[in-house]
């Protein structure tokens, strides 16, 4: 396949019923009143693959091991790593921490790239950043399907993402949604409990 452009990313996501309007309160713990869910449009395994394909071609350099954070961007970051002829593992919360579970590790030296699904602050990426450079590994980036933050990334390493599609998100302090007595869906609980990007 050609390279994906912007707008063929936009319109899958579109078509899939991936953008919700609503009142969302994201994992970060900020409030939109519009969420990408992206499971929607990778529930389709020759979608995920166009996708995944298009973030691989974003990173030039060899990887190891891609690594994903949580159940949100599993499947995407396996699609990218069949792509690479690489590993593909994930990290979970346990006690609050970001960590690796089911005898996941890095070796010292290995090179990683982050896959996420949605960027919103960067947080969770910098958390799994900081994982493995803890093992000793090299990130060589982050990538992710949609870039969905208004002020930039509080990342370390390079982000390449599909689209830039800023979406207004506010404190609930600050939310007229909340102010006009509007309850929020929390998108959190709604994954189980998974880590979800932000």
């Amino acid at each position: 396949m050609s390279v994906m452009k912007k707008m063929d990313v936009l319109g899958l996501l579109q078509e899939h019923g991936a953008v919700v309007a609503g009142h969302f309160q994201l994992a970060s713990g900020l409030h939109s009143p519009v969420y990408v869910q992206t499971a929607l449009v990778l529930q389709y395994p020759h979608v995920a693959q166009k996708l995944a394909k298009a973030l691989a071609s974003k990173f030039s350099s060899r990887v190891d091991v891609v690594i994903s954070p949580g159940m949100s961007s599993v499947v995407l970051g396996q699609e990218v790593a069949r792509i690479l002829k690489c590993r593909a593992i994930f990290a979970e919360r346990n006690n609050g921490m970001v960590a690796f579970r089911r005898q996941f590790k890095l070796a010292p030296g290995e090179r990683v790239l982050v896959i996420e699904d949605v960027l919103t602050t960067g947080r969770l990426s910098a958390e799994i950043v900081t994982l493995a450079q803890a093992y000793g590994a090299r990130v060589i980036g982050v990538g992710a399907i949609v870039d969905r933050s208004t002020s930039g990334l509080c990342l370390s390493v390079p982000a390449r993402t599909l689209i830039s599609y800023p979406l207004q998100v506010c404190s609930p302090e600050s939310c007229p949604q909340c102010a006009s007595g509007i309850p929020p869906t929390d998108v959190s609980k709604q994954a189980s409990g998974v880590m979800e990007g932000d």
